[in-house]
């Protein structure tokens, strides 16, 4: 292919912000003869990620590694692990040297080993050129210490998800915008027999995404903005007796949910309000069509402190130090992050994901369906893993052991009052700052 003619592909692709079909492969050879990273000779990588939940954007995803490989002659081997899997996995391959090139995992698992990731600043600074800036929440997740460590690639939106018929019927003509109004929607949709559930689990993502809300809205946090730890506090027993009243007209069993708990409970007629991304109503749409009618989707409603305080999963991928292939690592991360290939993945992700940069074309997804629109806001409206405060080993360290998360099952289920469970995490983030 010719100067020009390449030159004219990538600028006719960037017009639109899509690539499909031969046009994708096409697009990957055009972008790696002037890509700004070259892979080693005869290199090969290993991507371990999150399991999808929406089968058609998996098989968007690996089109685009079949390009890459094609067009850079990488191959690329991607395996696969739960939510809850990938970041002790991570840890493993980050302390022993050995594993996987690549990780695409959760939150801010990459600031659990920052000394171990290759640094993305180049990668980082390339994107935001052409789609930025960035998210503050996404460049909350991509840093540690003021240093790219991480590319994060997307955002999972995180909102309730509700049968319309059910609402209503509970006495609501739309979703309530308040944290009063929503206790009172979960108890008239108990009394009707319809009821709701929020994991208090160790699911990784539903369960700390809406307690991480829960405890933000009434102005609790784990940390102020110099990382000194202030969960005790009077903001936080509030926040603690709301949840509590919020469970007590939960369907029964949340406090052993997984991150797919609340999907098949929704789906099988037994939860008619919950909070998760987007894959329950794709997955409706395709096999029962009639509960998809029934069904919308809010932003989270707004608590004393009068502001949102919504808390996303984050999906960032980092490459380690260790791999043989760096360079080859760039050139993948970046490949992917481009909008000729991101806009087709994300719409065959079906709204399951949002962009981290502010400045990408425009995709359809928002739009084909008024359902969608709410999950495209995700990336504009979280606040990062440390609330208040940057994003460290410490605030990780801290998620990944469902400090928060404990704290609420444990006074929700009765098992401590609201200045025992306080005080217990308030120990365990102690401890966990002593020895991090």
């Amino acid at each position: 292919m010719s100067v020009l003619d390449r030159r004219s592909l990538l600028a006719g692709a960037a017009a639109t912000g899509f690539a499909a079909g031969g046009d994708l492969l096409s697009f990957a050879r055009a972008w790696a003869q002037s890509a700004e990273w070259k892979p080693e000779a005869g290199a090969s990588l290993s991507l371990l990620r999150w399991k999808r939940f929406v089968p058609s954007e998996d098989e968007a995803f690996m089109k685009m590694v079949e390009a890459f490989t094609q067009a850079t002659g990488v191959k690329v081997s991607v395996s696969n692990e739960s939510y809850d899997d990938i970041q002790p996995k991570a840890s493993v391959a980050a302390n022993t040297g050995q594993g996987p090139d690549m990780v695409w995992g959760l939150f801010s698992f990459p600031a659990l080993f920052p000394d171990k990731c290759l640094p993305l600043e180049d990668v980082a600074d390339s994107l935001a050129k052409k789609y930025g800036p960035w998210f503050p929440s996404a460049e909350a997740y991509g840093k540690v210490k003021g240093k790219w460590i991480a590319i994060p690639v997307a955002f999972n939106g995180g909102y309730p998800n509700y049968r319309i018929s059910a609402m209503k019927k509970a006495g609501f003509d739309k979703f309530p915008t308040d944290t009063a109004g929503f206790l009172e929607l979960c108890r008239g949709m108990k009394k009707n027999n319809t009821p709701a559930g929020f994991a208090l689990g160790h699911a990784t993502g539903d369960g700390n995404t809406w307690c991480h809300w829960a405890l933000w809205s009434h102005g609790g946090n784990l940390v102020d903005a110099n990382e000194k730890i202030v969960i005790n506090s009077p903001e936080t027993a509030r926040a603690l007796e709301y949840v509590k009243s919020l469970y007590e007209t939960f369907v029964p069993g949340t406090v052993s949910w997984n991150d797919s708990s609340n999907n098949k409970a929704f789906l099988a007629g037994d939860l008619y309000l919950t909070n998760n991304g987007i894959s329950i109503y794709a997955a409706a749409k395709k096999d029962n069509p009639k509960l998809a009618e029934d069904m919308d989707h809010a932003v989270w409603p707004v608590g004393p402190v009068g502001k949102p305080t919504e808390f996303q999963l984050a999906f960032p991928i980092l490459a380690f130090k260790y791999s043989k292939a760096p360079n080859a690592c760039k050139a993948f991360i970046a490949f992917m992050m481009e909008a000729q290939n991101y806009n087709p993945w994300l719409e065959a992700a079906q709204g399951y994901l949002c962009e981290p940069l502010s400045n990408y074309p425009k995709n359809p997804i928002w739009t084909s369906d008024p359902k969608n629109a709410v999950f495209a806001e995700a990336g504009r409206r979280s606040l990062a893993a440390g609330g208040l405060a940057p994003v460290s080993e410490r605030i990780a360290a801290v998620l990944a052991d469902f400090v928060i998360v404990d704290m609420f099952a444990s006074h929700c289920t009765g098992r401590e009052d609201v200045k025992t469970a306080i005080k217990n995490a308030e120990r365990a983030a102690q401890r966990i700052f002593r020895n991090t």
